[in-house]
């Protein structure tokens, strides 16, 4: 059986089970993807108010799918079908998920930047769905030592407990708000989709030296300060980060905390055609905490990437990736 068949019969499973269990339940699609994701881990029904009959059907569909034959990364794509379909269902602003190209360009940056490490701790402080971190588990699941995944949102933080489980990875995860204290360990690596906009709790923006001098604080330049200060010296991280990051009013202060606690290694532009408008267009912004022998690169890794679907022009932009990390 080829993945892509693979993939969409158990699409067809996670669907078909969780459009059973959000009548039954009378619930939302989106929750009814993390259950019916749970009872396909568990190899049965855990709803015990669903009758007799609804059960066996429910049975019928997990015991034709065989979580052990499959690999993670099809189990990802088939999971994630169904949580884009909640999601289209119920929009809500954090309820948006890394595209899989960019997951997997990420992945490779991972790899090019992690290089030489034997094993390594990573978080995502607004891990989602999970999409992003488990794409970088995938590829790199001998080398991850530990994994940490923390979002406020209640529901997102069980979808990635169910995709992780199903996925046969250990992530420990945190239902709160990133931007309070933050009880882990320091990490090697930061992957982050980081939320944009405005963090409406001042009071606690406080803390950080990115704040707004009035008015609400940027989350996503929060964001980027919290990750930092949970990174062992010479950790890198990687943030999906709004093209317009350093042009705005704010941006004065982020430099400035930059300049003291980072490297700037890389900033590099997707692909406009990506985005429905150009406003809300993203790069991908890569950062190295400043530590003893943490040496800047001779230049920054800047790059406007062509289309994803343009192989000559991306090869030609990989070949000269390539050389920068042989030579910086």
């Amino acid at each position: 059986m080829s993945q892509l068949t693979e993939m969409e019969q158990l699409f067809s499973v996670i669907d078909q089970t969780a459009i059973i269990l959000r009548k039954e339940l009378n619930c939302l699609y989106l929750e009814a993807v993390a259950e019916t994701g749970e009872n396909l881990f568990h190899g049965d029904v855990l709803q015990d108010e669903l009758d007799e009959v609804t059960k066996k059907r429910l049975k019928k569909e997990y015991d034709s799918v065989n979580l052990e034959k499959i690999d993670g990364e099809t189990v990802r794509k088939a999971y994630q079908l169904a949580i884009l379909k909640g999601m289209k269902e119920a929009v809500q602003p954090n309820h948006q998920m890394t595209p899989d190209t960019v997951g997997i360009f990420i992945s490779y940056l991972v790899g090019k930047f992690m290089e030489g490490k034997s094993q390594y701790k990573v978080l995502d402080p607004a891990v989602g769905a999970g999409n992003l971190l488990t794409t970088v588990l995938n590829n790199h699941h001998q080398l991850i030592e530990e994994a940490y995944g923390i979002d406020v949102d209640d529901l997102l933080v069980k979808l990635t407990y169910v995709n992780a489980n199903l996925q046969k990875h250990g992530i420990q995860l945190f239902n709160q708000d990133s931007l309070q204290p933050l009880f882990i360990d320091p990490v090697d690596l930061v992957v982050c989709d980081l939320p944009v906009g405005y963090y409406p709790n001042d009071e606690g923006a406080k803390a950080f030296e990115v704040r707004a001098t009035e008015g609400h604080s940027y989350a996503h330049h929060l964001f980027i300060e919290q990750s930092i200060k949970h990174m062992k010296d010479g950790g890198y991280g990687i943030f999906l980060v709004p093209n317009q990051l350093f042009e705005t009013e704010q941006a004065k202060t982020l430099h400035a905390f930059l300049k003291e606690a980072a490297v700037i290694q890389g900033f590099i532009q997707l692909p406009l055609s990506m985005f429905k408008q150009e406003s809300l267009a993203k790069s991908i912004f890569i950062v190295q905490k400043k530590g003893e022998g943490v040496v800047p690169p001779r230049q920054a890794l800047l790059v406007h990437l062509p289309k994803f679907s343009n192989r000559e022009a991306m090869n030609d932009i990989m070949t000269q990736m390539n050389e920068w990390f042989r030579n910086r």
